[in-house]
C-alpha cells in the first residue's frame, strides 16, 4: 500500500527547513555512514581474527581503562549500554572466565565487575588487533591535516553535553 502523499518530497522539505545548510546535511550523513561502515568492518575484522567482537572489547577495555574493576552500573554507562544489556554481556564474559563479580564494599547493594588474568590477556590481544584495524581503516586513510580538522570539529560538537 502506497501513501497518498509524496513522502520523499515531504521529508526533503522538512530537512531543508530544519537544516538549511545542505553541506551540514551531507556532513551529517557522511558521519553516520562512516561510523556504521567502520564499526561493521572493525567488528568483522576482530571476530575473524580473535573470535570476539567489539562488544567484548568495549567491556574489557572499559574495565582495563578503569584499572581493572568498576561498578556494573558505571560500566553500563561508560559503554553506552542498558544495565540489563550489560548484565547479559557480563554473564557471558564471566562464563568465559574473563571477568568476575563481587559485591561492592561500601554498601553491599552494588555489583563490581573485575577483569581476571585471562580477561586482561584477552584484552591485550583484542586491543592489538582492534588498533591495527583502526590504523588501517581510518588513520592511514587520512592526511594529518584532515585528522586534526576532524578531531577539532568533533570536539567542538561534543563540547556542550547539555544539548539544550
Amino acid at each position: 500500500m502506497q501513501p497518498t502523499t509524496d513522502t520523499a518530497s515531504t521529508l526533503a522539505g522538512i530537512v531543508r527547513q530544519e537544516i538549511p545548510n545542505p553541506r551540514a546535511v551531507g556532513a551529517w550523513l557522511a558521519l553516520l555512514r562512516a561510523h556504521a561502515t567502520l564499526m561493521r568492518a572493525l567488528d568483522s575484522d576482530l571476530r575473524a581474527k580473535t573470535g570476539s567482537g567489539l562488544n567484548d572489547f568495549d567491556v574489557l577495555g572499559t574495565l582495563g581503562d578503569a584499572g581493572g574493576s568498576m561498578r556494573i552500573a558505571d560500566l553500563a554507562e561508560r559503554a553506552f549500554s542498558s544495565r540489563s544489556g550489560m548484565t547479559r554481556r557480563v554473564d557471558r564474559l564471566e562464563g568465559e572466565g574473563l571477568v568476575v563479580r563481587a559485591q561492592a564494599d561500601e554498601d553491599g547493594r552494588g555489583v563490581v565487575v573485575g577483569l581476571t588474568d585471562a580477561g586482561a590477556r584477552r584484552l591485550a590481544r583484542l586491543a592489538r588487533v582492534h588498533l591495527r584495524g583502526v590504523r588501517r581503516l581510518f588513520a592511514e586513510r587520512l592526511e594529518e591535516a584532515e585528522i586534526a580538522a576532524l578531531e577539532a570539529a568533533l570536539q567542538k560538537v561534543c563540547a556542550d553535553t547539555s544539548f539544550g
